[in-house]
């Protein structure tokens, strides 16, 4: 945390004097000779600025101004301005405009009056650096707290899975599974969205825009949000136009929002009914448009319902549900893409529309672009000589999803910690190594390096299955020697497809 004052009067006695009356009051500053100088010290860091009404030439004031607006969003460099003709003059009105946290102080001023505003600053900037701090503790904690949440859900979705594995045929273990899994899919959900804020609110988020199918992401919207309408007994209407649509998103975070959409429809129609998923396409732009029968908004609800942590007013009686993210992170991602979201209602027992303008569309019609087809990926009889490797300090974890490639004939080992899991791999050498990063020992990233040093090891497919998701985790894991990142709890068909890419050994 910086405390100094940076003083800039580089012509007459101002910055000395002032200079003075600091010292006299231990108030840490400095004195810069020159724009140059500022410049460099604001980036080291910097309490508050003083300066005076004549040092604001052209010259300054525009670097100052990029400075300003360059600032990350918790702070707001506070600017004390001495002047000569109060705020009358055009260069000082121009600088309260141009740099924001501006106090003026008009000379002659007392000794009493630049200690008093000097201090204020001070505590103003000491705030800043609090809120700082408690926002960088806060996406600590959503981070860890991810953490915490997926790792008891890897084993009750495994386990529910290899309950389905092995009885197929009954209706109850059937039943039993759908419902586990679409109780895991939400809760995954609201864990991956709290962790979305702490991105974005850090600027650790960037679109990884890529080519999909218009029709690709409605099905792999309606896979995520098709079993919470069919549990509340609704139906989902879906259009969208019957020649190929090429998109150029980021196929993860459109997906997504459309989902927190549809989902969010979902939730707040309380009675069965219908829902209508639109897509068109006009020009360039993909336009979704998701109308629900539902509780509706109220008229002052429609500017607020994309803030974070708000949550719409509903009947009377009716708890809020959610925790109000789903529909700002909707918003921040469509803007992300350069597109609009706007919603309407006619009030409560309404329903409400929501409508999402995308300018994604590469082309209106690509008969060429052949569709793939996305199928279950199914392990083949050949697959089942292989040799998988799970490491993971969680037991449970471990020993079901163990249980569940040994239930499709794999060859199975196990290791609790970093060390044991370097010592099975040399001794086994696996085809496959599905390894937890959180270890004791050592972690999974040096497990990892480790491994790759072995005779064969370059050949292992390694794959980290993790409660930490973050975008740094992923990046660790790629410098480790990881072939893929997964996060826990991990769908057994994508882990699946992971292994059947392996290396041959």
């Amino acid at each position: 945390m910086n405390k100094r004052i940076l003083i800039y009067a580089p012509e007459g006695k101002n910055a000395k004097l002032a200079a003075q009356v600091f010292d006299a009051s231990d108030i840490e500053h400095h004195i810069c000779a020159d724009v140059s100088e500022l410049m460099l010290e604001l980036g080291r860091g910097v309490g508050a600025l003083l300066t005076v009404e004549e040092s604001l030439t052209a010259s300054v004031l525009q670097p100052l101004m990029q400075y300003v607006n360059a600032q990350p969003t918790w702070s707001d460099i506070p600017i004390l301005l001495m002047t000569k003709r109060g705020a009358d003059s055009s260069s000082v009105q121009h600088a309260v405009t141009s740099l924001g946290n501006v106090t003026l102080l008009e000379r002659p001023i007392r000794i009493s009056a630049l200690l008093s505003a000097a201090r204020s600053a001070l505590r103003a900037r000491t705030r800043q650096y609090q809120v700082h701090d408690a926002d960088y503790r806060k996406d600590e904690f959503l981070a860890s707290l991810g953490h915490e949440l997926r790792n008891p859900l890897a084993p009750i979705r495994t386990s529910v899975g290899l309950l389905k594995h092995l009885y197929p045929d009954l209706a109850p273990v059937a039943k039993t599974y759908a419902v586990v899994e679409r109780q895991i899919v939400h809760l995954t959900r609201l864990v991956d969205d709290l962790l979305d804020v702490a991105r974005i609110t850090s600027g650790k988020v960037a679109l990884q825009p890529a080519p999909i199918m218009l029709s690709d992401a409605v099905t792999h919207v309606m896979e995520i949000c098709g079993g919470l309408a069919e549990s509340r007994k609704h139906w989902i209407e879906i259009s969208y136009p019957s020649e190929p649509i090429l998109l150029q998103a980021d196929r993860a975070r459109l997906v997504q929002t459309l989902a927190n959409v549809l989902a969010n429809a979902v939730k707040f129609t309380l009675t069965p009914n219908r829902i209508i998923f639109n897509t068109k396409v006009e020009d360039n732009n993909a336009i979704f448009s998701i109308r629900d029968f539902g509780i509706g908004l109220e008229a002052e609800s429609l500017s607020s319902i994309f803030d974070i942590f708000v949550q719409a007013q509903t009947s009377a009686g009716q708890a809020p549900s959610g925790l109000g993210i789903g529909l700002s992170l909707a918003k921040q991602f469509t803007e992300m893409h350069g597109g609009t979201i706007d919603v309407k209602s006619d009030g409560l027992g309404h329903g409400s529309e929501f409508i999402l303008t995308l300018p994604i569309v590469v082309q209106s019609e690509i008969g060429s672009v052949e569709k793939n087809a996305t199928t279950e990926q199914s392990f083949t009889q050949e697959s089942a000589h292989s040799r998988i490797l799970i490491v993971d300090d969680n037991q449970d974890a471990c020993d079901t999803l163990c249980a569940l490639f040994e239930a499709d004939g794999y060859t199975v080992s196990v290791a609790y910690d970093g060390y044991q899991a370097v010592e099975v791999a040399k001794e086994v050498l696996p085809g496959v190594i599905v390894l937890d990063i959180g270890l004791p020992g050592i972690d999974g990233y040096e497990a990892a390096r480790r491994i790759r040093k072995l005779p064969g090891g370059e050949k292992i497919r390694m794959i980290a299955l993790t409660g930490w998701g973050q975008e740094n985790d992923k990046r660790l894991a790629m410098e480790a020697g990881f072939d893929h990142h997964l996060v826990k709890p991990v769908d057994f068909n994508v882990l699946s497809t992971c292994i059947a890419e392996r290396r041959v050994a």
